[in-house]
């Protein structure tokens, strides 16, 4: 895996006060490599410029998007002289959506970047590498969003309504007629869903829309005034004629309109089928869950009956399975509703030995009844900002193994080095490319304890 000159990243000032640097300057530049994020870096001056849209190689005019000391930020506005790696863009959006940042650069190179990157953090923050690297897991490069939130926002001014992503480095909307990444389901229904929002009688009443595709597609209306009953007509019988569910929500959590077919999705390698809510966290790539899911099983290769530490549960993404294969498993969660959901999953899959308890996993583990007996096998999945008070407390429970699931590598590394401190070994770690098109970087690692 390549590895960059930590050094190079910003070049020395020469001591000098500079003048600043105005947003919206105009410079020409020479990329010289990619930052972990992506972005092109160039320097001038004793300044270090991380430029969105640039290629290592290519000259290219930018505009600045804001200075602060050495660092410059800016975006790519011509592309000069272009690198032979760079493509053209599949979305007319690509270029000013702040969704997809990376749709300039293969799809390879896009893995390549996103496993340096994990490589340099573990190596940087932690002072670590893998004993052994795992191969990437990837899905369709495209057509695999099964989830999207849309911005709407009414200009009272122009007296007229923008629906779409938000602009890179910007509050401002980019109103879209397409999005490449979405499921095709979302991609058909798009462009009815944006017809009804525009023919709203009162749009300025809509806060945010959701769409959801799984085992039933669905709308979600975020709205932060009372619909008009012309405009609540208006969307069911778009979501009649669509054939999808439409939710509401307003000060309370989101309702169906109507009652139908459950919204879940499957998990077929298991014949699993797990129900959740708009406002439930789910993984938005579908392919990659699933493989993400089976990698999981087979570094942590419960046997049966042993038992298993699911934290940071969820709805039984890894519970489930996990009880599938034999494992008596322990999920544990943060959120209430999650919990019940995760109950709810486990009994309408018919499994018996899933178990599930809410908990504040910032609290010493020892002390809940669930945790007694301790656990051969620990699988963590926190948010971003990782499981340190968690981690700490990893060698009380007695597990051998280890897996660590991430959608922060930074604070993964941070764990890591504690997990290591505690006399465990990183065993293997590997890329988890749940967003394609995109610089954001999930990561799955296993650590394991001689016996």
């Amino acid at each position: 895996m390549a590895r960059r000159n930590s050094s190079l990243r910003f070049q020395p000032s020469g001591g000098e006060r500079k003048a600043p640097i105005p947003t919206g300057k105009k410079q020409r530049l020479d990329i010289q490599r990619l930052a972990n994020d992506g972005r092109g870096i160039a320097f001038v001056d004793g300044r270090t410029w991380f430029v969105e849209g640039a290629l290592p190689g290519e000259s290219i005019e930018a505009r600045v998007l804001g200075a602060r000391s050495q660092v410059v930020e800016a975006r790519t506005e011509r592309v000069i002289a272009p690198s032979a790696l760079r493509r053209e863009e599949p979305c007319i959006h690509a270029r000013v959506c702040g969704g997809c940042t990376l749709q300039h650069l293969p799809d390879d190179d896009q893995l390549t970047l996103k496993q340096r990157s994990l490589a340099e953090l573990l190596s940087r923050q932690a002072g670590i590498e893998p004993a052994q690297w795992a191969d990437p897991l990837s899905g369709p490069a495209f057509g695999y969003r099964r989830r999207a939130r849309l911005a709407v926002r009414w200009d009272q001014k122009a007296n007229r309504l923008a629906v779409g992503f938000r602009a890179s480095a910007s509050q401002d909307i980019v109103s879209i007629q397409e999005c490449h990444v979405l499921v095709r389901p979302l991609q058909t229904l798009l462009p009815a869903l944006l017809a009804v929002l525009h023919g709203l009688s009162r749009p300025q009443a809509i806060g945010h829309v959701e769409l959801f595709s799984g085992t039933a597609e669905a709308v979600m209306v975020r709205h932060t005034a009372p619909l008009a009953d012309i405009d609540l007509k208006a969307l069911q019988a778009f979501a009649d004629a669509q054939g999808v569910q439409l939710w509401l929500q307003g000060e309370g959590e989101p309702q169906p309109t109507a009652m139908g077919a459950a919204l879940g999705y499957r998990l077929p390698a298991w014949d699993l089928e797990l129900a959740w809510r708009p406002g439930d966290f789910i993984q938005v790539n579908a392919p990659v869950n699933e493989a993400m899911v089976a990698q999981a099983l087979d570094w942590l290769k419960p046997q049966p009956g042993e038992r298993v530490l699911d934290l940071f549960c969820g709805l039984g993404n890894f519970a489930l399975p996990l009880a599938r294969v034999g494992a008596e498993v322990v999920g544990v969660e943060g959120v209430a509703d999650m919990v019940e959901r995760a109950r709810t999953n486990a009994a309408h899959n018919g499994l018996e030995h899933a178990h599930f308890y809410q908990a504040d996993l910032s609290k010493p583990l020892l002390e809940a009844s669930w945790a007694k007996g301790g656990f051969p096998a620990v699988l963590l999945d926190p948010p971003r900002d990782g499981a340190f008070e968690v981690v700490k407390q990893i060698e009380t429970l007695g597990a051998a193994r280890v897996v660590y699931v991430s959608c922060n590598p930074s604070t993964l590394a941070r764990d890591a080095a504690e997990l290591i401190r505690q006399g465990y070994r990183l065993a293997r770690a590997g890329v988890l490319d749940m967003f394609p098109q995109t610089a954001h970087v999930e990561a799955m690692a296993l650590f394991e304890r001689p016996r």
